[in-house]
């Protein structure tokens, strides 16, 4: 990665200029640049699909995505103007740039694929990332009880700072049995995995009856295979969850969603933990800590 003068980008029909006031890492970012993610922008490109910006022009402060994927890593980027949601107020450029991709996924996640409802237990994997911080939030948010798992007491620390009620440092505890033992035997009601390989693997011995497992990414590096017949004994859900396929089949959730996080913004209920800061220019080593996993909460960049 290079950091270039290049033409200030035009805005098409239906699109608007933004300034770029901070734009947040996730780790389909760092996948992209690597050339693994299921999306590969023709070379070269500019990274960053999560930004917090100001339409050039009008002032107004917006976040969501630049306009045909990434391109958030600049000083001005594109969005198309149906897709550019009002910044909350009372959230700092960091926090409302942090505040769409992770959360919005936590809550299709957690709402419409998982069915979340007040009681029940949600086992969290990788809490203290941007993907975990996010849905421990939103499951406590809706009433749950949250188990979260986290490496290293920094990371567990984060976890319970966030309202997770029971926290397992996977560096050192089995989770399995702790769930088991926490839950009384029930198990839990929704697990949600950012991280796939031996996690999945595990958790699916942990599931409740009729639980769900969130199929969120493989941070892990390995992807998991369902068991059908251990579906069938157990009686419970793998489900996945693609957010961006909304895009495609039902754009209307992403705008019906920013509202209930503005409102979940605004109640205090939901407040985007940003782990660090790091000017444009770092972008490569901002990535780089991402992908080391030493990062929590979200790493955002300011141009």
């Amino acid at each position: 990665m290079s950091l270039d003068e290049v033409e200030q980008p035009t805005p098409g029909e239906g699109q608007v200029l933004v300034k770029v006031r901070a734009a947040a890492l996730n780790f389909p970012d760092v996948l992209m640049a690597m050339g693994t993610y299921q999306e590969k922008p023709p070379l070269p490109y500019t990274p960053g699909v999560e930004l917090c910006g100001e339409i050039v022009g009008t002032g107004q402060r917006v976040i969501g995505s630049p306009a045909g994927g990434p391109g958030a890593f600049a000083e001005y980027a594109l969005m198309d103007a149906a897709a550019a949601f009002p910044a909350p107020e009372g959230l700092s450029d960091e926090k409302a740039a942090a505040l769409y991709l992770t959360y919005q996924t936590g809550y299709v996640g957690l709402h419409r694929r998982a069915g979340i409802a007040a009681g029940d237990w949600v086992l969290v994997h990788a809490g203290a990332g941007g993907v975990g911080t996010a849905a421990i939030q939103l499951a406590k948010a809706a009433g749950a009880k949250v188990i979260a798992t986290a490496g290293g007491s920094r990371k567990t620390q984060v976890c319970t700072d966030l309202g997770a009620d029971h926290v397992v440092d996977y560096t050192t505890e089995d989770f399995v049995p702790i769930v088991k033992e926490v839950t009384g035997g029930h198990g839990a009601d929704i697990v949600y995995d950012p991280v796939g390989g031996d996690v999945f693997d595990k958790s699916t011995k942990c599931i409740a009856f009729e639980g769900r497992i969130v199929v969120v990414g493989f941070t892990s590096g390995r992807i998991p295979e369902a068991r059908a017949n251990h579906l069938l004994v157990k009686n419970y859900s793998v489900v996945g969850l693609h957010w961006g396929l909304y895009r495609k089949h039902d754009p209307a959730v992403f705008g019906m969603v920013h509202e209930q996080l503005t409102r979940l913004v605004a109640d205090g209920h939901v407040d985007p933990l940003v782990g660090a800061v790091h000017p444009l220019e770092e972008a490569p080593q901002a990535l780089a800590r991402l992908a080391s996993r030493e990062t929590v909460g979200k790493v955002v960049l300011v141009p």
